[in-house]
Formats: structure tokens, sequence, C-alpha cells
């Protein structure tokens, strides 16, 4: 890896790498939206442009070349995480199967359909249900913990729940809610 530069060439990686770091780590940034994983993906782009630095520096666009790179460290992470949380998924399933067979306790189930259905949701839309309606925020500490207007809690509340009520059904709205409160304490 890091053996196989000449001494310029890793000099001259060094000064791209110090030189387009922050660049890259904000790009990152409005990827991913969490600090710790764009500190993450742009390590991972640093890593492979240094891994590949004779050919990158032949480049006409270096540049282009990097932000590409942070693309595919992204959206391989994207994948990797989607694999994990599917993992999980199967699992848990595995877990209430079994569980079921010996209890037949529906909130298990009730429980699972509703995250896998909350999984489906965009990141805020799903950090909005959370805090809204499990946490019990007002509308106003919503907006104020996600740092939005309180037009966009509204808004984003409202699709969100029309996106749950198309994913679970309309049945899933009586009977199973009451299930899901009984099974929390709520």
């Amino acid at each position: 890896m890091l053996g196989r530069l000449t001494q310029e060439e890793l000099a001259d990686f060094t000064e791209f790498a110090q030189a387009r770091q922050r660049h890259l780590m904000r790009t990152a940034y409005l990827l991913c939206g969490n600090r710790q994983a764009a500190q993450d993906l742009t390590q991972t782009a640093l890593l492979d442009l240094c891994r590949a630095w004779r050919r990158v520096r032949r480049v006409d666009d270096v540049d282009a070349y990097s932000h590409r790179v942070l693309i595919n460290a992204y959206r391989t992470a994207l994948r990797k995480a989607g694999r994990e949380r599917k993992a999980l998924w199967d699992k848990a399933w595995e877990a209430e199967t079994s569980e079921a067979a010996s209890a037949p306790d529906h909130s298990v189930g009730l429980r699972l359909t509703l995250l896998a259905a909350l999984d489906r949701l965009p990141p805020k839309a799903r950090a909005v249900v959370v805090l809204r309606y499990w946490e019990d925020l007002s509308v106003e500490a919503t907006a104020a913990a996600l740092g939005c207007s309180t037009g966009t809690v509204k808004s984003q509340s409202s699709r969100a729940l029309a996106r749950l009520r198309t994913l679970l059904g309309d049945g899933f709205a009586t009977t199973d809610s009451e299930l899901w409160e009984n099974s929390h304490g709520n």
C-alpha cells in the first residue's frame, strides 16, 4: 500500500490530502448528515486515493476523481448498512417466529412490523415520527431537536404518517395500535 509509493509520490499525496481533506469532509457530511460517518467516509476515500495515487495524480481533474471516490465510499457504506440491517431484521424475525410459537403474544410481531415500516421512512421523517409520537414531544420541541421549523415538522409528520398508513394498511390503525400501546405501557 504506502510502501509502493516513492517519497515524491507520498509527499505529493500528503500535500493533496492536507489541502483537500476539509473540503472532502464537508462533502461527506452533506452526503450522510453525520459527523462521525463523514469522518469515516473521508478517511476511506483518502485511503483509496492513496492506494491508487500513481494513477490518480495523472488524471486531468484530481478533485473530480476524489469526489467520485468519496461518492463510491458513501454508496458502499450505504450498501453495507443495508446488508447489516437486513441481517438484523432476519435475526429478529427468526426470534419472533420462535417466540410466537412458544407464546402467542402479538406484541412482538407488531413491534417488528412497526419497526420495519419505520425503517422504510427517510431519516428525517423517521426522526420526526419517533420524536413526535414515541417520545411525545411537541411540534416546537421536535423542531428544536431537529434544528428545523415547526412547519417542516408538521409537513414531515403528515407525509410520514400517510406513508406509514400506506405501508401498514388501514386495518392496522385500530386493533394493532391498541396492542402496541398495551405492550409498551403507553
